[in-house]
Protein backbone atom coordinates (compact mmCIF):
# COMPACT_ATOMS: atom_id res chain seq x y z
CA UNK A 1 0.00 0.00 0.00
CA UNK A 2 1.09 3.33 -0.90
CA UNK A 3 2.40 6.03 2.31
CA UNK A 4 2.92 9.22 2.34
CA UNK A 5 5.79 11.16 3.77
CA UNK A 6 6.28 14.84 4.38
CA UNK A 7 9.19 17.26 5.14
CA UNK A 8 9.13 20.92 6.09
CA UNK A 9 11.68 24.07 5.60
CA UNK A 10 11.31 27.77 6.85
CA UNK A 11 12.65 30.83 5.24
CA UNK A 12 15.94 32.86 5.91
CA UNK A 13 13.22 35.58 7.36
CA UNK A 14 12.05 32.91 10.23
CA UNK A 15 12.88 34.07 13.75
CA UNK A 16 14.98 30.73 14.56
CA UNK A 17 16.99 31.14 10.81
CA UNK A 18 17.39 35.07 11.66
CA UNK A 19 19.00 33.48 14.96
CA UNK A 20 21.28 30.44 13.63
CA UNK A 21 22.55 32.96 10.65
CA UNK A 22 23.62 35.85 13.16
CA UNK A 23 25.35 33.09 14.87
CA UNK A 24 26.93 31.66 12.01
CA UNK A 25 28.19 35.01 10.67
CA UNK A 26 29.62 35.62 13.70
CA UNK A 27 31.49 32.31 13.78
CA UNK A 28 32.72 33.20 10.19
CA UNK A 29 34.33 36.57 11.33
CA UNK A 30 36.12 35.06 14.01
CA UNK A 31 37.25 32.33 11.47
CA UNK A 32 38.15 34.90 8.93
CA UNK A 33 40.48 36.75 11.74
CA UNK A 34 41.64 33.97 13.40
CA UNK A 35 41.29 30.39 12.15
CA UNK A 36 41.89 29.01 14.94
CA UNK A 37 38.94 30.23 17.13
CA UNK A 38 36.58 28.10 19.41
CA UNK A 39 33.07 29.13 18.99
CA UNK A 40 30.18 28.36 20.25
CA UNK A 41 27.95 31.53 19.76
CA UNK A 42 24.17 31.20 20.76
CA UNK A 43 21.62 33.80 19.46
CA UNK A 44 17.62 34.96 20.86
CA UNK A 45 16.09 37.22 18.92
CA UNK A 46 12.61 38.95 20.08
CA UNK A 47 10.81 42.11 19.65
CA UNK A 48 13.05 44.52 19.33
CA UNK A 49 16.14 42.89 20.81
CA UNK A 50 19.30 40.67 20.06
CA UNK A 51 21.32 38.63 22.94
CA UNK A 52 24.34 37.08 21.66
CA UNK A 53 25.87 34.54 24.10
CA UNK A 54 28.43 31.67 24.50
CA UNK A 55 31.85 30.78 24.56
CA UNK A 56 34.42 32.11 22.40
CA UNK A 57 38.47 31.54 22.77
CA UNK A 58 40.09 33.75 20.03
CA UNK A 59 42.77 36.00 19.69
CA UNK A 60 40.99 38.86 17.61
CA UNK A 61 38.04 40.87 18.81
CA UNK A 62 35.06 42.06 16.86
CA UNK A 63 32.14 44.33 16.91
CA UNK A 64 29.45 41.76 16.98
CA UNK A 65 26.93 44.35 17.18
CA UNK A 66 27.42 45.57 13.60
CA UNK A 67 27.62 41.93 12.67
CA UNK A 68 24.49 41.01 13.61
CA UNK A 69 22.73 44.46 12.60
CA UNK A 70 24.30 43.78 8.74
CA UNK A 71 22.74 40.18 8.81
CA UNK A 72 19.43 41.41 9.90
CA UNK A 73 19.18 44.25 7.28
CA UNK A 74 20.53 41.86 4.45
CA UNK A 75 17.58 39.07 5.52
CA UNK A 76 15.05 42.20 5.12
CA UNK A 77 14.50 43.21 8.28
CA UNK A 78 15.41 47.32 7.42
CA UNK A 79 11.26 48.29 8.09
CA UNK A 80 9.67 49.99 11.54
CA UNK A 81 6.72 48.35 10.55
CA UNK A 82 7.73 44.69 10.79
CA UNK A 83 8.80 45.61 15.08
CA UNK A 84 12.12 43.98 14.50
CA UNK A 85 14.82 46.27 12.11
CA UNK A 86 18.92 45.68 12.22
CA UNK A 87 19.00 49.52 12.15
CA UNK A 88 16.59 49.88 15.44
CA UNK A 89 17.25 46.80 17.33
CA UNK A 90 18.75 46.26 20.60
CA UNK A 91 21.68 44.12 21.02
CA UNK A 92 23.38 42.62 23.90
CA UNK A 93 26.74 40.91 24.19
CA UNK A 94 27.08 38.05 26.92
CA UNK A 95 29.45 36.14 25.21
CA UNK A 96 32.80 35.04 27.34
CA UNK A 97 35.54 32.87 27.12
CA UNK A 98 35.41 29.04 26.67
CA UNK A 99 36.22 26.72 29.85
CA UNK A 100 39.54 25.42 30.66
CA UNK A 101 37.80 22.24 31.49
CA UNK A 102 36.62 21.67 27.56
CA UNK A 103 39.68 22.93 26.11
CA UNK A 104 42.17 20.83 27.65
CA UNK A 105 40.81 17.89 26.10
CA UNK A 106 40.45 19.29 22.84
CA UNK A 107 43.36 20.80 22.38
CA UNK A 108 47.03 18.85 21.99
CA UNK A 109 50.30 19.65 20.85
CA UNK A 110 49.93 17.97 18.46
CA UNK A 111 47.13 18.77 16.10
CA UNK A 112 46.50 15.38 14.71
CA UNK A 113 45.71 14.19 18.65
CA UNK A 114 42.44 16.85 18.40
CA UNK A 115 40.12 15.07 20.81
CA UNK A 116 36.43 15.29 20.01
CA UNK A 117 34.80 18.76 21.38
CA UNK A 118 31.82 16.97 22.74
CA UNK A 119 30.11 13.45 23.08
CA UNK A 120 27.32 12.35 21.15
CA UNK A 121 25.87 10.55 17.31
CA UNK A 122 25.89 12.50 14.64
CA UNK A 123 24.24 11.53 11.24
CA UNK A 124 24.48 11.73 7.03
CA UNK A 125 22.07 10.41 4.93
CA UNK A 126 21.77 10.76 1.20
CA UNK A 127 19.18 9.20 -1.50
CA UNK A 128 18.79 8.76 -4.96
CA UNK A 129 15.48 9.70 -5.66
CA UNK A 130 16.73 13.38 -6.80
CA UNK A 131 19.89 14.97 -8.41
CA UNK A 132 21.63 16.39 -5.20
CA UNK A 133 20.84 13.14 -3.26
CA UNK A 134 18.60 14.71 -1.15
CA UNK A 135 15.38 13.60 0.30
CA UNK A 136 12.22 15.00 -2.23
CA UNK A 137 9.95 16.50 0.13
CA UNK A 138 12.69 18.13 2.05
CA UNK A 139 14.31 19.46 -1.37
CA UNK A 140 10.89 20.93 -2.72
CA UNK A 141 10.33 23.11 0.16
CA UNK A 142 13.71 24.60 0.45
CA UNK A 143 13.04 25.45 -3.37
CA UNK A 144 9.82 27.02 -2.54
CA UNK A 145 10.76 29.34 -0.08
CA UNK A 146 14.25 30.16 -1.66
CA UNK A 147 12.18 31.37 -5.09
CA UNK A 148 9.74 32.77 -2.61
CA UNK A 149 12.66 34.90 -1.00
CA UNK A 150 13.57 35.67 -4.63
CA UNK A 151 10.29 37.04 -5.58
CA UNK A 152 10.04 38.55 -1.98
CA UNK A 153 13.33 40.63 -3.02
CA UNK A 154 12.41 41.49 -6.54
CA UNK A 155 9.42 42.84 -5.60
CA UNK A 156 7.82 42.82 -9.50
CA UNK A 157 5.51 39.77 -9.82
CA UNK A 158 4.74 39.85 -5.51
CA UNK A 159 4.56 43.30 -4.09
CA UNK A 160 3.62 42.78 -0.82
CA UNK A 161 6.26 39.79 0.93
CA UNK A 162 7.82 40.05 3.99
CA UNK A 163 11.16 37.97 4.90
CA UNK A 164 8.84 35.28 7.55
CA UNK A 165 7.52 32.32 6.15
CA UNK A 166 7.14 28.38 6.18
CA UNK A 167 6.74 25.27 3.41
CA UNK A 168 5.93 21.73 3.62
CA UNK A 169 5.29 19.69 0.89
CA UNK A 170 3.69 15.96 1.48
CA UNK A 171 4.77 13.07 -0.98
CA UNK A 172 3.14 9.77 -1.96
CA UNK A 173 5.19 6.80 -2.24
CA UNK A 174 4.61 3.57 -3.79
CA UNK A 175 5.01 0.44 -1.83
CA UNK A 176 8.74 -0.03 -3.31
CA UNK A 177 9.49 3.77 -1.67
CA UNK A 178 9.39 5.64 -5.65
CA UNK A 179 7.83 8.95 -5.80
CA UNK A 180 4.33 8.93 -7.33
CA UNK A 181 2.79 12.14 -6.81
CA UNK A 182 3.17 15.42 -4.54
CA UNK A 183 -0.11 15.04 -2.42
CA UNK A 184 -0.14 18.59 -0.52
CA UNK A 185 2.04 21.87 -0.74
CA UNK A 186 1.80 24.16 2.40
CA UNK A 187 3.03 27.20 2.02
CA UNK A 188 2.30 29.75 5.04
CA UNK A 189 3.97 33.64 4.30
CA UNK A 190 4.23 36.64 6.08
CA UNK A 191 3.03 39.50 3.77
CA UNK A 192 1.65 43.13 4.55
CA UNK A 193 -0.94 44.47 5.72
CA UNK A 194 -3.67 44.74 2.83
CA UNK A 195 -6.49 47.45 2.46
CA UNK A 196 -9.12 44.84 1.52
CA UNK A 197 -10.88 42.63 3.54
CA UNK A 198 -9.84 39.59 4.31
CA UNK A 199 -10.94 37.11 2.08
CA UNK A 200 -9.89 39.20 -0.74
CA UNK A 201 -6.64 39.43 0.88
CA UNK A 202 -6.31 35.63 1.38
CA UNK A 203 -7.73 34.81 -2.29
CA UNK A 204 -4.97 37.47 -3.85
CA UNK A 205 -2.10 35.46 -1.92
CA UNK A 206 -3.38 32.06 -2.84
CA UNK A 207 -3.38 32.62 -6.62
CA UNK A 208 -0.55 34.50 -6.43
CA UNK A 209 1.56 31.35 -4.78
CA UNK A 210 -0.26 28.56 -6.89
CA UNK A 211 0.10 30.66 -10.45
CA UNK A 212 3.85 32.58 -9.97
CA UNK A 213 5.70 30.94 -7.29
CA UNK A 214 4.93 27.18 -8.03
CA UNK A 215 5.81 27.04 -11.60
CA UNK A 216 9.31 28.51 -10.59
CA UNK A 217 10.05 26.04 -8.73
CA UNK A 218 8.82 23.30 -11.05
CA UNK A 219 10.97 24.87 -13.55
CA UNK A 220 14.02 23.94 -11.58
CA UNK A 221 13.15 20.58 -11.17
CA UNK A 222 14.04 17.52 -13.22
CA UNK A 223 11.68 16.08 -15.56
CA UNK A 224 10.74 13.13 -13.66
CA UNK A 225 10.08 15.62 -10.86
CA UNK A 226 8.20 17.71 -12.80
CA UNK A 227 5.55 14.86 -13.16
CA UNK A 228 5.13 14.70 -9.71
CA UNK A 229 2.97 17.76 -9.96
CA UNK A 230 -0.77 17.15 -11.14
CA UNK A 231 -4.06 19.58 -10.65
CA UNK A 232 -5.35 17.06 -7.84
CA UNK A 233 -2.39 18.79 -5.28
CA UNK A 234 -4.02 19.89 -1.97
CA UNK A 235 -3.03 23.45 -1.48
CA UNK A 236 -2.53 25.16 1.88
CA UNK A 237 -1.96 28.68 1.55
CA UNK A 238 -1.56 31.33 4.74
CA UNK A 239 -4.46 28.52 6.52
CA UNK A 240 -4.46 30.56 9.60
CA UNK A 241 -5.80 33.51 7.59
CA UNK A 242 -3.93 36.95 7.18
CA UNK A 243 0.16 36.94 8.38
CA UNK A 244 1.26 40.46 9.05
CA UNK A 245 2.47 40.25 12.54
CA UNK A 246 5.84 37.62 11.45
CA UNK A 247 9.89 37.50 12.03
CA UNK A 248 11.16 37.93 15.74
CA UNK A 249 8.00 40.17 16.43
CA UNK A 250 5.97 37.70 16.38
CA UNK A 251 7.85 34.14 17.56
CA UNK A 252 11.07 34.61 19.23
CA UNK A 253 13.51 33.19 17.62
CA UNK A 254 16.89 30.65 19.16
CA UNK A 255 19.51 29.40 17.30
CA UNK A 256 19.61 25.17 17.09
CA UNK A 257 16.16 25.19 16.68
CA UNK A 258 15.15 23.96 13.35
CA UNK A 259 17.86 20.63 13.08
CA UNK A 260 15.63 18.55 11.09
CA UNK A 261 15.06 21.10 8.54
CA UNK A 262 19.08 21.87 8.31
CA UNK A 263 19.72 17.90 7.29
CA UNK A 264 17.22 16.23 5.90
CA UNK A 265 13.80 16.55 6.68
CA UNK A 266 12.84 13.52 9.23
CA UNK A 267 14.87 11.35 6.79
CA UNK A 268 17.43 9.51 7.82
CA UNK A 269 17.67 10.12 11.23
CA UNK A 270 19.20 13.17 13.98
CA UNK A 271 21.86 13.01 16.74
CA UNK A 272 20.28 16.26 17.98
CA UNK A 273 23.04 18.51 17.93
CA UNK A 274 22.76 21.68 15.95
CA UNK A 275 25.41 23.15 13.96
CA UNK A 276 24.81 27.39 13.71
CA UNK A 277 27.60 28.91 15.25
CA UNK A 278 30.14 26.38 16.34
CA UNK A 279 33.24 26.06 15.26
CA UNK A 280 34.71 22.77 13.62
CA UNK A 281 35.90 21.59 16.63
CA UNK A 282 32.60 20.63 17.64
CA UNK A 283 31.69 16.98 15.98
CA UNK A 284 27.66 17.78 16.53
CA UNK A 285 28.68 20.14 13.28
CA UNK A 286 32.11 18.14 11.66
CA UNK A 287 31.29 15.06 11.41
CA UNK A 288 27.83 15.36 10.46
CA UNK A 289 29.06 17.20 7.35
CA UNK A 290 31.51 14.30 7.15
CA UNK A 291 28.61 11.43 7.55
CA UNK A 292 26.93 13.18 4.98
CA UNK A 293 30.06 13.51 2.17
CA UNK A 294 30.60 9.51 3.59
CA UNK A 295 26.77 8.86 2.97
CA UNK A 296 26.32 10.96 -0.69
CA UNK A 297 29.56 9.22 -2.06
CA UNK A 298 28.06 5.77 -1.18
CA UNK A 299 25.41 6.43 -3.29
CA UNK A 300 26.71 8.16 -6.12
CA UNK A 301 28.84 5.62 -6.67
CA UNK A 302 26.58 2.89 -6.25
CA UNK A 303 26.88 1.18 -3.65
CA UNK A 304 23.36 1.65 -2.00
CA UNK A 305 20.45 3.56 -3.29
CA UNK A 306 20.08 4.82 0.22
CA UNK A 307 22.54 5.27 2.91
CA UNK A 308 22.74 6.08 6.55
CA UNK A 309 25.65 6.90 8.17
CA UNK A 310 26.03 7.11 11.86
CA UNK A 311 29.49 7.88 14.07
CA UNK A 312 30.00 9.06 17.50
CA UNK A 313 32.07 10.19 20.03
CA UNK A 314 34.08 10.64 23.76
CA UNK A 315 34.94 14.20 24.04
CA UNK A 316 38.77 14.38 24.61
CA UNK A 317 38.99 11.13 22.36
CA UNK A 318 40.68 11.56 18.73
CA UNK A 319 38.99 8.43 17.05
CA UNK A 320 35.59 7.92 16.72
CA UNK A 321 33.75 5.08 18.86
CA UNK A 322 31.69 3.56 16.44
CA UNK A 323 30.77 3.82 12.76
CA UNK A 324 27.10 2.51 11.73
CA UNK A 325 26.18 2.34 8.29
CA UNK A 326 22.62 1.25 7.46
CA UNK A 327 21.70 0.81 3.59
CA UNK A 328 17.71 -0.16 4.16
CA UNK A 329 18.01 -3.45 2.26
CA UNK A 330 19.02 -1.32 -0.78
CA UNK A 331 22.79 -2.97 -0.76
CA UNK A 332 23.66 -3.32 -4.36
CA UNK A 333 27.52 -4.97 -3.52
CA UNK A 334 26.42 -8.70 -1.48
CA UNK A 335 28.20 -7.19 1.74
CA UNK A 336 26.33 -7.17 5.23
CA UNK A 337 25.98 -3.10 6.62
CA UNK A 338 28.72 -4.50 8.93
CA UNK A 339 30.83 -5.13 6.33
CA UNK A 340 30.35 -1.57 4.27
CA UNK A 341 30.66 0.23 7.76
CA UNK A 342 34.05 -1.19 8.45
CA UNK A 343 35.26 -0.66 5.20
CA UNK A 344 34.25 2.57 5.07
CA UNK A 345 36.25 3.06 8.18
CA UNK A 346 39.27 2.12 6.20
CA UNK A 347 38.84 5.08 3.73
CA UNK A 348 37.14 7.93 5.49
CA UNK A 349 39.70 9.29 8.12
CA UNK A 350 36.93 10.09 11.18
CA UNK A 351 39.28 11.72 13.62
CA UNK A 352 38.01 15.79 14.23
CA UNK A 353 41.21 16.80 12.70
CA UNK A 354 41.42 14.84 9.96
CA UNK A 355 38.32 15.81 9.07
CA UNK A 356 38.72 19.65 9.62
CA UNK A 357 41.48 19.04 6.96
CA UNK A 358 39.19 16.43 4.39
CA UNK A 359 36.65 19.24 4.34
CA UNK A 360 38.63 22.77 4.80
CA UNK A 361 36.56 23.65 7.55
CA UNK A 362 38.68 26.01 9.72
CA UNK A 363 37.61 28.56 6.40
CA UNK A 364 34.84 31.35 6.88
CA UNK A 365 32.08 29.23 5.48
CA UNK A 366 29.60 28.89 7.26
CA UNK A 367 26.79 31.98 7.04
CA UNK A 368 26.06 30.36 3.54
CA UNK A 369 24.98 26.60 5.28
CA UNK A 370 22.93 28.69 7.77
CA UNK A 371 19.25 28.61 5.78
CA UNK A 372 17.79 26.42 3.12
CA UNK A 373 19.55 23.47 4.84
CA UNK A 374 23.10 22.91 5.45
CA UNK A 375 23.20 19.60 2.83
CA UNK A 376 22.47 19.44 -0.94
CA UNK A 377 23.60 22.39 -2.19
CA UNK A 378 26.38 23.33 -4.97
CA UNK A 379 30.09 23.17 -3.42
CA UNK A 380 31.74 26.74 -5.05
CA UNK A 381 34.78 28.63 -4.52
CA UNK A 382 33.41 32.16 -3.49
CA UNK A 383 35.69 35.09 -2.17
CA UNK A 384 34.59 36.70 0.80
CA UNK A 385 35.69 39.64 2.05
CA UNK A 386 35.38 40.94 6.10
CA UNK A 387 36.03 44.07 7.82
CA UNK A 388 36.65 45.16 11.42
CA UNK A 389 37.32 48.35 13.27
CA UNK A 390 40.07 46.26 15.40
CA UNK A 391 41.07 44.26 12.71
CA UNK A 392 40.85 46.26 9.23
CA UNK A 393 40.19 44.15 6.24
CA UNK A 394 40.35 40.23 5.28
CA UNK A 395 40.25 39.20 1.82
CA UNK A 396 39.33 35.08 1.63
CA UNK A 397 39.21 32.83 -1.44
CA UNK A 398 37.03 29.84 0.50
CA UNK A 399 35.08 26.72 -1.04
CA UNK A 400 31.28 26.46 0.34
CA UNK A 401 29.87 23.15 1.05
CA UNK A 402 33.03 20.51 0.69
CA UNK A 403 31.18 18.28 2.33
CA UNK A 404 28.84 17.68 -1.03
CA UNK A 405 31.60 17.24 -3.23
CA UNK A 406 31.41 13.88 -5.22
CA UNK A 407 35.24 13.71 -4.83
CA UNK A 408 35.22 9.94 -3.18
CA UNK A 409 33.19 8.10 -5.75
CA UNK A 410 36.16 6.57 -7.51
CA UNK A 411 38.03 5.60 -4.48
CA UNK A 412 34.43 4.44 -3.14
CA UNK A 413 33.93 2.02 -6.39
CA UNK A 414 37.82 0.94 -6.29
CA UNK A 415 37.02 -0.65 -2.35
CA UNK A 416 33.82 -2.16 -3.33
CA UNK A 417 34.73 -3.62 -6.80
CA UNK A 418 32.18 -1.62 -8.57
Amino acid sequence: MSYLFTSESVSEGHPDKVADQISDALLDHFLAFDPESKVACETLVTTGQVVLAGEVKSDTYLDVQNIARDVINKIGYTKGEYQFSGDSCGVISLIHEQSQDISQGVDRGEKEQQGAGDQGMMFGYATNETENYMPLALDISHKILQTLADLRREGSEISYLRPDAKAQVTIEYSDDNVPVRIDTIVVSTQHDAFDADDEVMLAKIKKDIINILIPKVRAQLSESIQVLFDDDIKYHINPTGKFVIGGPHGDTGLTGRKIIVDTYGGKGAHGGGAFSGKDPSKVDRSAAYASRHIAKNLVAAGVADEVLVQVSYAIGVVEPTSIFIDTYDTSKIGLSDGEIAKKVAQLFDMRPFAIEERLKLRNPIYLESAAYGHMGKEPQTVTKVFESPYNGKVEKEVELFTWEKLDRVEEVKKLFNL
